[in-house]
């Protein structure tokens, strides 16, 4: 099991570089989808607001890096990555979650490096040039058939919706990319209708979706599965994202 960290070697930042900037810019940026995801990691960090292109960002920040959730979704995630990089000129962007397994044998709470991103939508094709595996980021949230259908087109080991366009942000820019993933739902797990409860900005809709489940008993198993193996997750990803935002 890899570490999820891409490893540093302190090009173009001097001593005197980081001071002169070190209440402005951070190495290390992390774009993630929800706060849930990334809890355990920065409820000790301070928190900002800031503004990006008519947005309001809520961006985590220590010492050496800064955290944005931005939403679920491509769309989401570019936004968000936009922002962190505009706004503090990170060395390095991770793109950091939850991931669907691929791979029959991942289940909850595995994480990974992945070395190549690939993007679904289009094919295109990201290289990190460190980690190991392989994700595919997907338009939607990806069921069991996906899933398959996924694994066989892409040898993917993990499927995700945002790390594909983080990295074409990264690269615009000139910043070196990673994406530090956890397995929060295996191959054939089945999940409940999540999807419907995504707003447009990337937001989830958790009040309409405890709503939708309240009144039907039948979806309340896979819910309780679903939230016990994200917060598996969650805890296996902040460990893992710890040891890149030191």
């Amino acid at each position: 099991m890899a570490l999820c960290a891409v490893p540093w070697n302190g090009s173009g930042f001097t001593s005197t570089h980081r001071k002169s900037r070190l209440s402005d810019s951070r190495k290390v940026a992390v774009v993630a989808a929800l706060e849930r995801e990334v809890w355990p990691l920065v409820r000790d960090w301070g928190t900002t607001q800031k503004q990006h292109e008519g947005r309001a960002f809520k961006f985590f920040e220590r010492e050496n890096a800064v955290l944005v959730c931005g939403g679920i979704g491509a769309e989401a995630a570019r936004r968000a990555a936009e922002a962190i990089i505009a706004l503090y000129q990170p060395a390095l962007v991770i793109s950091a979650g939850f991931a669907g397994g691929l791979d029959p044998a991942l289940s909850a709470g595995y994480a990974l490096t992945p070395r190549l991103v690939i993007d679904a939508g289009d094919g295109s094709r990201t290289d990190s040039g460190t980690g190991e595996g392989v994700l595919v980021s997907f338009g939607e949230v990806a069921d069991s058939d996906q899933k398959a259908s996924l694994a066989k087109a892409y040898g993917a080991d993990v499927v995700d919706m945002e790390a594909a366009a983080v990295s074409r942000c990264a690269q615009a820019h000139g910043i070196q990319f990673g994406a530090c993933k956890v397995v929060s739902d295996s191959r054939n797990d089945r999940l409940p209708p999540v999807a419907s409860f995504v707003a447009a900005d990337g937001t989830f809709q958790s009040f309409r979706f405890l709503a939708h489940i309240a009144l039907r008993p039948w979806l309340w198993v896979g819910v309780g599965q679903l939230a016990r193996n994200s917060a598996i997750a969650a805890q296996a990803l902040c460990k893992r994202l710890a040891a890149s935002t030191q």
